[in-house]
């Protein structure tokens, strides 16, 4: 039978729990720079007789943090716990364990490690002893992180959309200097005396930017960023 997702199975003598939900919250540190994983990959290792398998990779949305758990969840395992994080939502599921011993530690690796967009999946089979609650949470949290700390991993760029319309004498010019930049031109449309262009930058180089594209246009270039 296939494991639910949301299935309330524990050990025998520990409180059986399931632990789910959608929620909002600020990611770790707005400031500091995030990641995401460049792949999948996998962690175990074997802690008083139970075996822990972690299972981590990149997911863009909800349904493909659901595509991802429903193809690696193992039937056969005494536990599938999980986590995930993309932008502000994340979920956790303690699929049996007591409550917060599993999900929420594997959440916390996660957001330990600035990770966005990421799904972390750790199965158990259980050994036969008893880890306690504090036990549990680290062998969950401390599975899901082993296994991220070793993954390879890509920054992301904050980046912002700002609208550059000039005249066809300094089109070129314009698209030379954004793209030198580092700016990627997302669309051209042309008007009669020229065109707009809508563009995405790195947040830290949007004011360099705008300088630049003012300064070689000598001030004829119409610049609008997206809070305006």
């Amino acid at each position: 039978m296939q494991p639910s997702l949301f299935s309330p199975r524990g050990e025998e003598g520990e409180h059986r729990t399931a632990r789910t939900g959608v929620s909002l919250h600020p990611l770790p540190c707005d400031n500091a720079a995030m990641f995401t994983l460049k792949n999948t990959a996998t962690f175990s290792q074997d802690i008083k007789k139970s075996r822990f398998l972690a299972i981590c990779g990149p997911v863009a949305s909800e349904q493909a943090a659901k595509g991802f758990l429903a193809e690696h969840l193992d039937p056969s395992a005494t536990h599938n716990c999980w986590a995930w994080r993309i932008g502000q939502a994340y979920r956790f599921n303690d699929d049996g364990e007591p409550s917060g011993t599993a999900g929420k530690p594997i959440l916390q690796a996660i957001d330990g490690q600035s990770l966005d967009g990421t799904v972390a999946l750790v199965i158990r089979w259980f050994g036969g002893i008893l880890l306690g609650s504090g036990g549990l949470m680290r062998a969950y949290g401390g599975t899901a992180a082993s296994c991220l700390r070793a993954m390879e991993k890509i920054e992301l760029i904050k980046t912002l959309r700002i609208t550059v319309t000039c005249d066809f004498a300094d089109l070129a010019l314009v698209k030379a200097r954004l793209t030198g930049l580092g700016a990627m031109i997302d669309s051209e449309t042309f008007i009669d005396t020229g065109a707009t262009l809508a563009v995405d930058v790195a947040a830290d180089l949007r004011d360099a930017i705008i300088r630049t594209v003012t300064d070689i246009t000598r001030g004829r270039a119409v610049i609008m960023t997206e809070d305006e």
